[in-house]
């Protein structure tokens, strides 16, 4: 099977997950610059098989779209227009972010370390990756 990538689109970071082969395990995988997103993701390509990409939703707590979601349209945009042939699928982020804190907080890591916004873009990537394995899960 191949693998699917997961994106927590931020206009100076992406926070980027990948399932294992067999779609079990979501891993945290790498934090990019906007800017090199679609070359790091071509090379990553060169040597794993990926079926799908997953794309945080951001919304308002009443739903509607929020200040970044035209951000993140136009990376979904840029994605389709590279790679044409994988299907992207949304998922609600709502409190992926908070829910990473809250990871990186229980880990016991050290203050400094806690502090490392790469960590958790990359950690967000992987909460948006679990919630769409577990909606699909049958």
């Amino acid at each position: 099977m191949a693998r699917i990538l997961a994106f927590d689109y931020g206009t100076k970071r992406i926070g980027i997950a990948v399932t294992d082969p067999l779609q079990i395990i979501a891993t945290g995988l790498d934090t990019v610059h906007p800017k090199d997103v679609i070359e790091y993701v071509k090379k990553y390509m060169l040597n794993e098989q990926v079926e799908a990409f997953v794309l945080g939703d951001p919304k308002q707590m009443d739903g509607s779209p929020s200040d970044s979601a035209q951000h993140v349209k136009g990376f979904a945009t840029l994605l389709k227009k590279s790679f044409p042939d994988i299907p992207r699928h949304w998922v609600d982020e709502r409190f992926t972010s908070k829910l990473a804190h809250q990871a990186i907080m229980q880990s016991g890591l050290k203050k400094m370390d806690r502090r490392d916004k790469d960590r958790v873009d990359t950690i967000a990537a992987t909460i948006i990756l679990q919630y769409f394995m577990e909606s699909n899960r049958l």
